[in-house]
């Protein structure tokens, strides 16, 4: 008769079958960490289960390589066909799938906790949000897995997010609903508005200062919505007060539960002054090895972390935690500089794993970080920003940084603003982040500018206002502050602004401005029939635009922009003479075999229609043409603009065109890219119907944050009809 860790660790290996005879890449839930991780206890109780299992030839063990942990071998665990048929005979539950999105941990044996999870298991089914906290460590993820997978039985879609430190609304957002691009609150919260619906958001209190305030904007979006809310943080929390969640305070296990955690042959009365020692904390528990002293008096977990946890680590094991806990984000294992101590730290139920990446528990984070003096966080930050400087990608000059920053040197300005830019251009969260810890430290007004700019970009207005406020006085301020009007959508004060910054522009940087201006209203529309009363504005506009004064190198871009206008304009009013005359001109600029020619030739073509439908032949070429082009404005736009032509029968090909490029990423720091986003946000409402409203309110905030006021009116007045 098999005992009840015996059949829990049959079960957990009954779900990795078929790589007995695999020499690499074997999942680590098969190692001896991940199996005690799985079932909720410390290592050393595996030894009595494990033993009398293999003695039975229930299980065998053996020596492999384990996937994300380098090449270093590690005893793990394989069911056998016999110990595959007695956990059949056992009548042992069969794991249901149920409708889960995100990151989702796997699902760990819980010693006790059934009182915990029955009241907040209660309050989500009669519609009520949670905020679960309590100390690092204690088991709040533990608890609201069980939470969810007791709603999951009864049918529940769980959608579960994980912050990290370079987390925001988009990617909380990507990870309940599986798509990138979100960014507007109540679109999001239109989009998940769902009954028997779970929403979880763990760890929050690693999100960054710089994204706490629009995470509270987005709980307050979801806190009355049909979904349930399941906030975990840790105490205390980062908001002030969250209206519509109960909080609830997640305290150490009972004796009698903590007892299930400690190896079975410890005595009970050592087990007893161990929980008690340790205020019954889970993670502390499973870091108690039994071959220590059992602490002789009740000892603050941290301090206990600092006097016997971390003490008993190799030198080795600390060079891997020091990497660890220094790094702002989890990283990969191929990513460590020093991976050697990465196997000492698992077995010690020191680290947390995610797929491939890895972090400390944040209780040993927390404990290790605070063991620094100024002088070393200094030098091993100074150490890890030159190891990172060596490697390149984005997620390498994030990095390096990040460890600039904290090294206590003066900052590089010019190497910051240009590394930014290439940040940016990948992950606008983290450069947000990094610019600001830059302010903190420097006041340059460089530095001011570039984090003013991430944050128009985002259309973050409220820190853009205060970075704008603390510009000098000038052109660069006033058209700042126009842009910051605009995208607040107060049209008159941007004009007005603008207008007195350009009095202080050079002629040069007065051309580049107008031009920028010309083609943003040019883009300021939803798809449709242009304005004649537009088309006259900015053809006038353009006809008063004196580009003398620029060097020759800069000429011919500014004509390259002005060309093109005119062509799209004179081809969406049929305007032929003027059309061929700017074709002319841009042909003799790009060159007779340009491929921009040709798609500017598709476009004046599909402008041409029948009842509101271009020739199926010009629908054709579009076909052939969005098939071949390489570039991804170009091939966004032209999509766009078939779509367009399409009339109110869209072709399927090209349905599905737009949404495999919808998942594309758009960089926002260009203002071309910022716009056309919107314009897919708002093709995705027409495109699906059934998500109208939701795809809608995040085009109207894009649209806001491209300065586009004219199409946000008159997408805002769609959305009012539809409401």
């Amino acid at each position: 008769m098999l005992t009840g860790a015996e059949l829990r660790i049959l079960a957990h290996l009954s779900k990795f079958q078929g790589n007995e005879d695999d020499k690499w890449d074997i999942p680590r839930e098969q190692s001896l960490p991940g199996i005690a991780e799985s079932l909720g206890v410390v290592r050393s109780a595996l030894h009595t289960p494990l033993s009398s299992l293999e003695k039975y030839n229930f299980i065998i063990s053996r020596s492999a390589r384990v996937s994300g942990i380098g090449s270093r071998k590690r005893t793990v665990i394989h069911i056998t066909n016999k110990g595959l048929s007695t956990l059949l005979a056992s009548e042992t539950p069969k794991s249901r799938k149920y409708r889960n999105f995100g990151p989702v941990p796997n699902l760990t044996t819980l010693h006790g906790r059934e009182r915990e999870i029955k009241k907040i298991t209660d309050l989500l089914e009669n519609g009520k949000n949670v905020l679960l906290n309590g100390l690092p460590g204690i088991g709040k993820t533990s608890l609201a897995r069980g939470v969810a997978d007791s709603l999951m039985a009864k049918g529940w879609v769980l959608r579960w997010a994980s912050c990290g430190g370079d987390s925001d609304i988009s990617s909380i957002a990507e990870m309940w609903l599986g798509q990138s691009g979100w960014s507007s609150p109540e679109a999001i919260a239109t989009n998940i508005d769902s009954s028997r619906t779970l929403l979880i958001i763990d760890e929050i209190q690693e999100l960054n200062k710089r994204h706490i305030n629009n995470i509270e904007i987005l709980l307050s979006e979801i806190s009355d919505i049909q979904s349930s809310v399941l906030v975990m943080v840790r105490a205390p929390s980062p908001f002030k007060d969250l209206p519509n969640y109960e909080t609830i305070r997640l305290d150490g296990l009972s004796y009698e539960d903590a007892r299930n955690i400690l190896p079975s042959g410890l005595d009970e009365e050592s087990a007893l002054k161990v929980t008690k020692s340790l205020g019954g904390h889970p993670l502390a528990l499973h870091l108690w090895s039994p071959e220590e002293e059992i602490p002789e008096k009740i000892e603050a977990v941290q301090e206990y972390v600092k006097s016997t946890v971390l003490k008993r680590l190799s030198e080795e094991g600390l060079e891997t935690l020091d990497e660890l806990c220094l790094s702002p984000i989890p990283l990969n294992y191929d990513e460590l500089f020093y991976p050697s101590g990465t196997s000492e730290l698992d077995n010690s139920a020191i680290l947390r794993w995610f797929g491939d990446e890895l972090e400390t528990h944040h209780l040993i984070r927390n404990v290790r970080r605070n063991n620094y003096s100024l002088e070393s966080s200094y030098a091993l930050n100074s150490k890890m920003a030159k190891k990172w400087a060596k490697r390149e990608g984005y997620r390498a000059k994030r990095l390096e940084a990040h460890f600039r920053l904290e090294s206590g040197q003066d900052i590089d300005s010019e190497w910051l603003i240009t590394n930014l830019s290439y940040i940016i251009n990948q992950d606008s969260a983290a450069a947000a982040i990094i610019a600001e810890q830059a302010i903190e430290i420097s006041n340059d007004s460089l530095l001011r500018e570039m984090a003013s700019d991430i944050a128009l970009e985002r259309g973050e207005t409220e820190i853009a206002d205060l970075h704008i406020g603390e510009l000098p006085e000038g052109a660069k301020k006033k058209l700042r502050q126009a842009r910051l009007a605009r995208i607040k959508g107060n049209h008159n004060l941007a004009e007005d602004l603008d207008s007195q910054a350009i009095e202080d522009l050079d002629s040069i940087q007065r051309i580049k401005h107008e031009i920028s201006t010309l083609v943003r209203l040019y883009d300021d529309r939803l798809p449709g029939s242009m304005n004649s009363s537009l088309a006259e504005k900015i053809n006038k506009r353009i006809r008063s635009l004196d580009i003398s004064d620029l060097p020759s190198e800069q000429k011919n871009p500014a004509m390259l922009s002005i060309n093109l206008l005119k062509f799209l304009i004179a081809s969406e009013l049929q305007d032929l003479s003027t059309a061929a005359t700017s074709r002319s001109l841009l042909e003799s600029q790009l060159g007779h075999n340009h491929p921009r020619l040709r798609i500017l030739d598709l476009r004046s073509r599909l402008s041409v229609r029948e009842n509101n439908t271009a020739s199926s032949e010009s629908i054709e070429a579009a076909k052939i043409e969005i098939e071949n082009c390489n570039d991804l404005l170009d091939k966004i736009s032209l999509i766009h603009a078939t779509l367009e032509a399409s009339g109110s029968n869209y072709p399927n090909w090209l349905i599905e065109k737009h949404t495999n490029i919808s998942k594309k990423f758009l960089r926002e720091d260009i203002a071309a890219y910022r716009r056309i986003s919107a314009q897919k946000w708002f093709w995705k409402g027409l495109l699906e119907p059934e998500k109208r409203l939701s795809h809608w309110r995040e085009a109207l905030g894009r649209f806001r944050k491209a300065e586009c006021n004219n199409a946000a009116n008159e997408l805002l007045r769609m959305i009012s009809k539809i409401i």
